[in-house]
């Protein structure tokens, strides 16, 4: 495969790209998942084939994603405790139809990147990398890499304490305040809500389904199959466009592989790393949580320990009901 040097693109090689790619592709994917039998999937975003849904006002991923996880959010308390030590709060409820970025509403979004006169549409989501630190990171346990390949956030544990996004090379997850389990613990002390982003569709997937940005690309530009194959596919697709691959080495390995005729040291260079926009540095190392004070003073206090023994109390307390509820019917 190339090393991720700089190299040009003509206008005369990109319109040879889809049909070079596509041509490439010469696995059959299944219409259909089994987890059960699939075993762990990957998902590879092909930037050659992508176009941005220029003739729609949303590209066809983001508003099948947002359609998708819509109504996963309750209404935030209002008003939303400060926590305590920093008085910070995030509400996005009242901008749940943002698309430009990652939120607590939107999980995909779609970046230009203008090189040599041309355009590439870059789709940006989870990476759900092989061994996340966002979950060993995670003090309730909260976040976990599931067989299949995704990694998923419970939001019935997590307690909004950033600490996932705070390792995560590419600052992912987004809290959304005024939520979760927190609020029944200690609201003005720790957490400040729920952290969401990207679960691969983890119910789509356990249902047989494709997730839904994947089943919504009219080009075809997204896949998902048996890690195996999906790898396949996008050693070929590099090597008949003589281009480049990232997520395989990135963060210690991800499931989410991307294929570009452009190395992607000058996609990166035309990333502006902002809040809900990651960047796409190569070659990004596993790192784990470079917390200021106050961030290791709550991991570390005994408050910790209690927070945990009252959200489990409560999320016990919480179920027990609809169990018992079950077995009248």
């Amino acid at each position: 495969m190339k090393n991720e040097k700089c190299s040009g693109i003509s206008r005369r090689s990109f319109l040879k790209l889809g049909a070079g790619a596509a041509a490439a592709g010469g696995l059959s994917l299944p219409g259909r998942l089994d987890a059960a039998q699939t075993g762990k999937l990957a998902t590879l975003i092909d930037l050659s084939l992508c176009d941005g849904c220029k003739d729609r006002d949303i590209p066809a991923c983001v508003s099948a994603c947002k359609a998708n996880a819509r109504g996963r959010i309750p209404e935030p308390v209002d008003p939303i405790p400060d926590p305590w030590p920093r008085k910070t709060v995030e509400d996005w409820s009242k901008k749940q139809d943002v698309a430009d970025r990652l939120t607590p509403y939107n999980y995909i979004y779609v970046h230009e990147a203008k090189i040599d006169g041309q355009t590439l549409y870059v789709p940006r989501r989870c990476m759900h990398c092989d061994n996340p630190a966002c979950a060993t990171i995670c003090p309730f346990s909260a976040n976990n890499k599931r067989p299949v390949g995704a990694v998923v956030i419970d939001s019935d544990l997590c307690f909004g304490g950033a600490k996932c996004k705070d390792v995560c090379p590419w600052e992912i997850p987004q809290r959304q305040s005024g939520v979760g389990i927190y609020l029944k613990v200690l609201p003005g002390f720790m957490g400040n809500g729920v952290m969401y982003k990207c679960d691969l569709c983890i119910d789509r997937l356990n249902a047989g389904k494709n997730p839904a940005c994947i089943e919504a690309c009219p080009r075809k530009a997204m896949l998902i199959g048996p890690r195996e194959d999906i790898e396949k596919i996008a050693d070929e697709r590099a090597r008949a466009m003589n281009g480049f691959i990232y997520g395989r080495n990135e963060n210690g390995g991800t499931s989410t592989l991307y294929v570009s005729p452009v190395s992607f040291d000058r996609i990166h260079a035309t990333m502006e790393k902002k809040p809900g926009r990651p960047d796409m540095k190569p070659n990004v190392e596993r790192r784990m949580a470079k917390t200021d004070a106050y961030g290791k003073a709550v991991l570390a206090s005994p408050v910790l320990g209690l927070a945990a023994a009252g959200a489990l109390g409560w999320y016990s307390r919480r179920r027990k009901p609809a169990k018992e509820g079950g077995n009248n019917d």
